[in-house]
Formats: C-alpha cells, sequence, structure tokens
C-alpha cells in the first residue's frame, strides 16, 4: 500500500455547480441525442474484471500503525443517518449529540460530517448541531421512490434548505434513466442543484436498480455533467446497495471526471456497510482508484446508521485494548 494512505488528503476542494468548463464537453448535452452518444460512447465496463480488480483490493491490508488514522477517517466521513417512518424529534437530537461526540469518554474521537434526515426534521438537526461544525443533510426529491412531479420534488428541495439543510441527497428518476430518457434525468438534476443553492448535493443513483455496470458508469456521469457535487450509490431501501464493484465503478468516474474537466467531485457510500473492516476496505479501494485527495470528508462519505458503533469499539480496542461491548468485527 502507498504511504499516502497513511495521511488524510491536503486538498478540499469539491466541484461547483452546471456543467464543467472543458471545452470539449460543451455540447454533450445539447440534446438527448447528443447525451446518449456520449455516455454510450463510455468506455465499457469489464463484470469480471471490475469484480476481480474489488477482490483484490479486499485483500489489501494496512499497517498496524496507520489503523488508528484510518478509523477516525472513517468515522469523519460518516453521514449519521436516521431515515425512518417513526423518527420523532427527540430521536434526532440524541442522533445529534452523537453525531458531534460520538464518544463522551473520549473527546479526542472525531465528530462525523454530518446527519441525514427527513425534511420536516431538518429544523431540529440543525438547532441540534449549532456550533458544532457537524453538516445538516436531508433527503428530498421524493425519496426513495423519486416519483413525483418537477415541481413537487423542487418544493421538497426549497423546504429542507429553508430549514437549515446544507446537504441535500436527491434520487434520480430510475425510470426515466433505464428509458433512455437522459436528458430529462440531467435537466431535473440542474434543476434540484439550482434549487439547492449553497447546499450541496448528493445524486442518488440507487444502483441496485440499474442493473449493470455500464448504466452505474453511464449514471455516475450524467450527475456528474449535471453538476452533483457527491455521486450517492443507494438509498439504503434497496437491496443490493453499496457493493465493492459499485464503488469502483463510481470512484474511477469521479477520478476521470476530474481529469477530463478539473472539477473534484465526491463518492458516497450508503446502504449495508456495518462493520469497521468494510470501512477501511473502501478507503484502501478509494486510495488505490481515485488517489489520496479522495481521502477526506469533502470527498468521500459513508452513509450509515449502524457503521459507527462498530469503528467506536474498534477504536477503543486499539486505545484501551479491550473491546466496548459484546459484538465486534476485527480489522486485524
Amino acid at each position: 500500500m502507498s504511504t499516502a494512505f497513511l495521511q488524510p488528503g491536503t486538498d478540499g476542494s469539491q466541484g461547483g455547480a452546471g456543467m464543467p468548463a472543458s471545452p470539449e464537453l460543451a455540447d454533450v448535452t445539447r440534446d438527448n441525442a447528443s447525451l446518449r452518444r456520449f455516455l454510450h460512447g463510455l468506455s465499457g465496463v469489464d463484470q469480471v474484471g471490475a469484480e476481480a480488480r474489488a477482490a483484490a483490493l479486499a485483500t489489501r491490508s494496512i499497517k498496524t500503525t496507520a489503523k488508528a488514522w484510518a478509523i477516525d477517517t472513517a468515522i469523519s466521513m460518516v453521514d449519521l443517518t436516521t431515515l425512518e417512518g417513526a423518527d420523532t424529534h427527540g430521536k434526532v437530537r440524541s442522533l445529534c449529540a452523537k453525531a458531534a461526540r460520538p464518544d463522551p469518554s473520549d473527546p479526542s474521537t472525531p465528530a462525523v460530517a454530518a446527519v441525514c434526515v427527513y425534511p420536516d426534521l431538518v429544523a431540529t438537526a440543525v438547532e441540534s448541531l449549532a456550533g458544532t461544525g457537524v453538516q445538516t443533510a436531508s433527503v428530498a426529491t421524493a425519496f426513495p421512490s423519486g416519483r413525483a412531479s418537477l415541481q413537487t420534488k423542487l418544493h421538497d428541495v426549497h423546504d429542507a434548505v429553508r430549514a437549515g439543510a446544507t446537504e441535500i441527497d436527491m434520487v434520480i428518476d430510475r425510470g426515466a434513466f433505464l428509458s433512455g430518457r437522459y436528458l430529462d434525468v440531467f435537466d431535473e438534476i440542474v434543476a434540484v442543484k439550482q434549487a439547492c443553492g449553497a447546499a450541496h448535493l448528493k445524486v442518488i443513483l440507487e444502483t441496485g436498480e440499474l442493473v449493470t455496470l455500464d448504466s452505474v458508469r453511464r449514471a455516475s456521469w450524467l450527475a456528474l455533467l449535471a453538476g452533483g457535487d457527491f455521486i450517492k450509490t443507494s438509498t439504503g431501501k434497496v437491496t443490493p446497495a453499496a457493493t465493492p464493484p459499485v464503488a469502483l465503478v463510481m470512484l474511477q468516474a469521479v477520478r476521470d471526471f476530474a481529469a477530463r474537466t478539473g472539477d473534484v467531485r465526491g463518492v458516497k457510500l450508503a446502504g449495508g456497510i456495518r462493520t469497521t473492516k468494510e470501512a477501511v476496505r473502501y478507503l484502501v479501494m478509494v486510495n488505490e482508484t481515485a488517489g489520496d485527495r479522495w481521502l477526506n470528508p469533502h470527498t468521500f462519505r459513508f452513509g450509515a446508521s449502524t457503521l459507527l458503533n462498530d469503528l467506536l469499539q474498534q477504536r477503543h480496542k486499539l486505545t484501551t485494548g479491550a473491546y466496548d461491548g459484546p459484538d465486534y468485527v476485527s480489522i486485524d
């Protein structure tokens, strides 16, 4: 493993809204035919090769001295999430307290990146997180189905932003994408990005419904062209969600997009990531595929509700030599 993995990336830059400045991409979204030609002209994904590459990366180990840094980095990348119909203001307040001080007994434990809630609970999260530096994220655009009119979706976004959300997680219209109506999806993302104002936009591809890795690559590029600050795997409501081959393809997309346009955008993996071992393996993949400039919360996130607990257990083990609690997964 590269020694660059031992330290966080120094580049916290992040892409902006709208079309990239690259002249060669200026006409890509002129009409649906042009966009289709571009997306279908991207290099195809070798499914077997992607799975083999992801499996090989999963066998990589990190130095013992780097484990503490890796765990703290993973904690700082977590979007602590609750997206249940039974969510209450009290539950969100408790979640925010944990986000800001994940381990009250150890103030050296880093805070997480964000708390992600439904729009009607954003104000509660904003109030609870005031002064902590933890961002307030909100799902929007008729999450998780995305089946609503654009007017309804934009109203959803405006509600969340007015309540103080600094990050918006939108879902694309998978039906439109799978039907080849790429420009419709592009225009919707552009409209949502505009409605976000200063808030960052994470574009959920719902990769479990895209069927092929070729579709994941096309959807990734489509979201990046439209101005998404992050591309995100899943709502967490569909199986499969985040998988190593999907993560590999999405990381390749942001890497290649940055090389082509100069804009650095992020990746968020959400759905099914529960253990420290998995998180560290994904950090290895980020470093080996995109590079160490993506090893920070500005450009890489984990969407999780249970991962944080295991990260804290592993951190406690490294610090004290004993596991704090009955359940754990070793990262050795």
